[in-house]
């Protein structure tokens, strides 16, 4: 055993037992957290504006704090840019995390002393809860590759700038840095196909032992690998044994990625966002994720259903049921201030609280009242693939209203890695699943409302070049599951062999 992995085994240990003691307080930790932003918060202008002074328990806060977007909190972002103090949080922050919004165009969201904590932490938490939980610690010893956005900053306000994944950069621990790839100046490499080009010729000849990324960059990764070198990557990589990705639900990309590898392999999922580490997977036995509720952050939740109603309920974490689609909002040390961050989640497990992410609130399809959420189709579609063995590389659903006299249908944008003999048996199955899976869209088929489901062929690599088209290629950029309106699909169009 090399010195890394020896040092980590005793490590993991005290830091898994930590988290499932934490596991086991998150009511009373989330009530400290709440009173803690309560008090901080009452010093600052957002605190001042909202009364803060006159806040003492959680259903006061609800009265005094309205859920918010990005768009309510730009006249504070503004204020910080300006150079004052004192904002949305004591201080100014560290950093802005840069990041793309459906509506708001580029959002620049708070990182401070406080919060920074929480990113750094709870990945680390992952990997070693996985350590403690396997006995795996042979990986520390290995090259690891964290497929992120470039770690150049600018500043904006005086305040350092950029992605998420390029902050973080920074603050990779100095045990690991040895340990990382891609070099410092591969990643600064703004053109995602040059810097994937240039990241496989630093790393196949290197002993990887850990993989990380969001799915879809973590496959183009192995793509290039195989091309370059026709092996498996299990062949080109023999000591790798950890996949951590997050970002987007990972079981359509599955099978495609095991296959990439030449076997499975213990996968870990996150889920980060600039926002904040909401969750992470703890266990490689037990379903969900488990919230992250000792982290600075006091989390709301709101029936999705209800999120965009007038006045929608919200209730904190021990009021919550498991199996319900909750939007998930945020109070945060960053200075996030009942912020609704436009993920779904659902509680699979209230012993400990652990979670599924299900989807975003904005990207449903609800053309004809069927509320479909991303969950639904993901697990369709994944689902009939498995039974079919077919691989999946990328999709998209879009709602098609009536055209030349036909019904309205959903129509999905699918690039297969091996197309089914017979698509339209295979649309019959898939759309199958779904209605089992949302009864309202069966209900809108029964009734001959809308006909099931067509499958449109998307071409090898269409959904690349589809990104790549929109400069929106890599990085931590990726194709919405479902899109209520037909922006995406009548973008991928040319893109569409059948």
């Amino acid at each position: 055993m090399k010195f890394k992995s020896f040092l980590a085994k005793p490590f993991a240990a005290y830091i898994s037992s930590k988290i499932k003691k934490e596991m086991q307080q998150a009511l009373e930790d989330q009530e400290a957290i709440l009173q803690n932003l309560i008090r901080t918060g009452r010093k600052t202008v957002f605190g001042r504006g909202h009364r803060l002074d006159a806040v003492n328990n959680y259903e006061e806060f609800k009265q005094a704090v309205p859920l918010r977007e990005y768009e309510q909190f730009k006249p504070y972002i503004e204020k910080i840019k300006q150079g004052k103090h004192n904002i949305l949080w004591r201080g100014q922050p560290l950093y802005f995390a840069k990041t793309s919004g459906t509506t708001s165009g580029i959002k620049y969201i708070p990182i401070t002393k406080d919060s920074i904590g929480n990113h750094m932490d709870t990945a680390r938490n992952a990997l070693l809860c996985y350590m403690a939980e396997t006995g795996n610690t042979a990986f520390a010893d290995g090259k690891m590759i964290f497929l992120s956005g470039s770690p150049e900053l600018e500043r904006i306000g005086g305040i350092p700038t950029g992605r998420l994944s390029g902050i973080v950069n920074h603050h990779v621990p100095r045990y690991l840095r040895a340990n990382q790839l891609p070099s410092f100046e591969t990643n600064c490499i703004e053109d995602w196909e040059t810097k994937l080009d240039k990241i496989v010729t630093e790393t196949i000849r290197e002993n990887m032992t850990l993989v990380s990324g969001i799915p879809p960059w973590v496959q183009m990764y192995f793509d290039r690998l195989q091309r370059v070198s026709g092996k498996k990557i299990k062949d080109i990589f023999p000591n790798f044994s950890v996949l951590v990705h997050g970002g987007v639900n990972f079981e359509p990309y599955k099978a495609g990625l095991f296959d990439a590898i030449g076997s499975k392999l213990d996968t870990i999922e996150t889920f980060p966002a600039s926002e904040g580490f909401f969750a992470f997977q703890d266990s490689q036995q037990q379903e969900g994720l488990v919230l992250n509720t000792n982290s600075g952050i006091f989390y709301e939740f709101v029936p999705a259903d209800k999120i965009f109603t007038e006045n929608p309920p919200r209730i904190s974490l021990k009021e919550v049921q498991a199996g319900v689609n909750y939007a998930l909002v945020i109070n945060s040390n960053a200075g996030l201030w009942g912020y609704n961050i436009g993920d779904t989640v659902k509680f699979v497990s209230l012993q400990p609280y652990r979670v599924v992410v299900t989807g975003r609130t904005k990207h449903f399809i609800s053309a004809f009242g069927e509320h479909v959420i991303a969950e639904e189709v993901e697990q369709s579609l994944a689902s009939v693939s498995e039974q079919e063995g077919i691989k999946i590389v990328e999709f998209t659903v879009a709602p098609r209203i009536q055209v030349n006299g036909e019904l309205p249908h959903h129509e999905w944008f699918v690039e297969f890695e091996n197309i089914p003999q017979d698509i339209a048996g295979f649309s019959r199955k898939v759309d199958k699943c779904l209605q089992g899976k949302n009864i309202y869209y069966n209900d809108l088929l029964t009734g001959n409302i809308l006909q099931p489901l067509k499958i449109r062929v998307v071409k090898k690599g269409g959904f690349i070049d589809y990104m790549k088209s929109l400069g929106k290629l890599g990085g931590q950029n990726k194709v919405p599951r479902l899109s209520n309106d037909r922006v995406i699909a009548e973008g991928l169009t040319e893109w569409v062999i059948s």
